[in-house]
């Protein structure tokens, strides 16, 4: 099993995070316990991290002391080799890799980030280091300011130099590559320092959200304190308009994302710039910076804090404007642990762009079984970008439901339609920096298929006492719409509630989505990511009481909702007694619903095994299993669990969800024809990208059936 990575750039801004990013999520999905480690790292300043280290950790939630995942800052490295050191450099070096080697799967290598004074000392270093490792070479030339014939020239020269110094390679990747540069141009590069196999080199396009700083970037860079819009600090700097003329002329010079620097008493240019963004006659700026630590005169401060919603970020910063402006000009775009729009952006351009299975199959021989809750949310963004489906968001102007909008566009998870006001819908998603352009919106109020989903709605329920004037006002509501969206085949899924009930949402697709044929019940799961593994609990959102036939028809659902999710079904049918050991209703109850899944499985020629009734634990620990139920296929390795009751399953998923630090995604629904999914009122914007993800997946089983 190949053990380890070293991904090296050969010169500053090359884009090497974006890299490192889509390279650790791709071995997330197969390992269990990868370590970051930079053998020599920028000095990040007294009490800070380094940058690609802490990103690293942080998004991907890495257990590994900070003093573990790197050797050297590089002005220490310089000094020692300057003494004579450069042997005792490497060997330190070695020593700290190789104590993450024995307690971790895999260990993820970054070289150094050539923003000293002598690029041609970090090349040279990054490759003794990489061959004294024993690690092999991702290599990521840039493509930045550069022709795609200069590219090719550089990136063979590298190789050369680079095979000759012994340095082995799994690939190369072209990254920033300029506009013209393509895979076939790339085609004939390879090293030829006597590797016989052909090295695949992958192009990644530059993308200027990644490169541009955000108003935030700027904030940090220039140390300044936020006056008023907070929620904008991810807008996008486009270009830097200094205001020093009078208004009339000075409007004139803005364009879409422009900062505008201006000291702080010119109250005549701060109101302006706020108008303009207001105004649907000029573009749309990024935020103003207030130079000279000068206060926003009283009367502004007024009148400014009265507004509803400061449409953009105002900045004040100390120093005089070209003190800072020649600051702004050495800031360059990073992606930063929080900025989840360009990791979104950064892991999408890697999956899209490099040919992920060929890459893990050069650096991972051999896979681990057990899930982490990272490794299997990225095998869900993995599944459901293969075959991208249509998911409508009924609630469209929602600040959470635009900000997963625009990770899941970015992520190519799915394509989404959005419901609402489109003018509403695109101002929210400006005021919160999203991109939405990839997005199809829909108002159903003055939607062409308003009067077609009515006349349908009508025919369908007018045996219910629905009538012409019902129908038309519940077509018109943005739940029932996206439901029909779905019924009739404009949409593969819903996905709604951050908002609304789940009955609201839900209400709708029992009314005429309906349930699959053979199936009485609709019912819900959580996929319960543990440390090692993930598990499957049904139901725990919808049925309060389920009798004997629909817990059979729950326990047979949730079997085949793990299988379209990876997770091999044991389906444990869960009471208070383990085989015959208790009496009572409630046991009875279990026991005779297990007959009858039994039952069920041979008739729809299913094969799983099924076992109840069962208490927890000889379901999950094979040695209890070993004492009170022998020889069961599912007694000890359960992967689904089938509450008897709602009060018993909502409660238990929340403690384990708490008590053992689980994911739980879900609710997930099951029984229906099409996937319409509920979200919770209080859902993060990860939960809501996470249900998407999974009722793509679902309706790509349904396509698939």
């Amino acid at each position: 099993m190949s053990k380890n990575l070293y991904v090296s750039s050969t010169e500053e801004r090359s884009g090497k995070s974006a890299v490192i990013l889509g390279v650790m999520q791709m071995l997330l999905r197969e390992l269990h316990k990868v370590a970051i480690f930079r053998p020599i790292i920028d000095d990040p300043g007294e009490g800070r991290q380094d940058h690609d280290i802490l990103l690293m950790t942080e998004h991907f939630k890495l257990p590994i002391p900070y003093r573990d995942t790197y050797a050297y800052t590089l002005k220490e490295a310089r000094e020692l080799i300057n003494s004579g050191q450069y042997a005792s450099v490497l060997e330190n070096i070695l020593n700290k890799y190789k104590a993450l080697e024995e307690e971790y799967d895999f260990v993820l290598c970054e070289g150094t980030d050539f923003k000293g004074k002598d690029p041609a000392f970090e090349f040279d270093l990054n490759a003794d280091i990489a061959a004294n490792i024993g690690a092999p070479m991702l290599v990521v030339t840039s493509g930045r300011d550069k022709t795609p014939d200069e590219v090719v020239n550089i990136t063979q020269s590298t190789l050369d130099t680079l095979g000759e110094k012994g340095v082995d390679f799994v690939a190369c990747v072209v990254n920033r590559a300029p506009e013209g540069m393509t895979d076939d141009l790339c085609s004939h590069i390879d090293c030829k320092a006597g590797h016989a196999d052909p090295m695949p080199v992958y192009v990644i396009p530059e993308d200027e959200t990644l490169g541009k700083p955000t108003v935030g970037d700027v904030k940090r860079w220039l140390d300044a304190d936020v006056l008023y819009g907070h929620s904008g600090l991810q807008t996008l700097v486009d270009n830097y308009v200094i205001a020093a003329m009078q208004i009339g002329n000075f409007l004139q010079y803005i364009k879409p994302g422009s900062l505008i620097i201006t000291p702080g008493d010119r109250s005549d240019i701060i109101l302006s710039s706020l108008a303009s963004r207001l105004s649907s006659s000029y573009p749309d700026i990024a935020g103003i910076v207030l130079t000279g630590g000068l206060d926003v005169s009283m009367n502004v401060h007024k009148l400014i804090e009265g507004w509803t919603g400061v449409p953009v970020p105002v900045l004040s910063v100390k120093g005089h404007t070209y003190h800072n402006v020649q600051e702004l000009n050495r800031l360059y775009g990073r992606i930063e642990v929080n900025d989840h729009q360009r990791i979104a952006t950064a892991l999408g351009g890697f999956s899209r762009h490099v040919n992920v299975p060929e890459l893990r199959d050069r650096v991972v021989e051999q896979r681990s079984t057990r899930v982490t809750p990272k490794m299997f949310e990225y095998s869900l963004f993995d599944k459901a970008s293969r075959d991208k489906q249509r998911i409508v968001l009924p609630e469209g102007t929602g600040e959470r439901i635009l900000r997963a909008a625009d990770i899941l566009l970015r992520r190519g998870v799915a394509d989404i339609i959005l419901l609402g006001d489109e003018d509403v819908i695109r101002k929210n998603a400006s005021m919160y920096g999203v991109d939405i352009s990839g997005a199809q919106i829909i108002n159903p109020s003055n939607s062409e298929l308003l009067d077609a989903f009515a006349e349908e709605y009508l025919e369908l329920r007018k045996h219910k006492g629905v009538i012409a004037e019902m129908a038309w006002d519940r077509m018109a509501d943005p739940t029932y719409f996206g439901t029909m969206m779905v019924y009739k085949g404009f949409a593969d899924g819903m996905v709604s509630g951050s908002v609304t009930t789940t009955a609201q949402t839900i209400r709708p697709a029992f009314e005429f989505v309906k349930t699959k044929p053979g199936s009485s019940i609709v019912s819900s799961v959580f996929l319960m990511c543990l440390r090692d593994r993930v598990l499957v609990y049904g139901d725990c959102a919808v049925n309060p009481n389920p009798n004997a036939q629909e817990l059979a028809e729950i326990a047979i659902s949730a079997a085949e909702t793990a299988k379209i999710f990876g997770v091999e079904p044991r389906v444990a049918m869960l009471s208070y007694s383990t085989g015959s050991s208790g009496k009572g209703e409630d046991v009875e109850k279990v026991t005779e619903a297990a007959r009858i899944a039994k039952g069920l499985i041979k008739e729809r020629g299913l094969d799983f095994p099924l076992e109840g009734p069962l208490q927890y634990d000889a379901a999950v620990d094979p040695d209890v299993a070993a004492v009170k139920l022998p020889d069961s296929e599912v007694a000890g390795r359960a992967t689904v669990f089938v509450f008897p009751d709602l009060n018993t399953g909502n409660n238990t998923y929340k403690a384990v969800q708490r008590a053992a630090n689980a994911v739980a995604i879900g609710p997930v629904l099951q029984g229906l024809n099409k996937p319409v999914n509920d979200l919770s009122r209080g859902c993060t914007v990860p939960d809501i990208v996470n249900t998407v993800a999974i009722t793509a997946i679902q309706a790509q089983a349904e396509k698939e059936k």
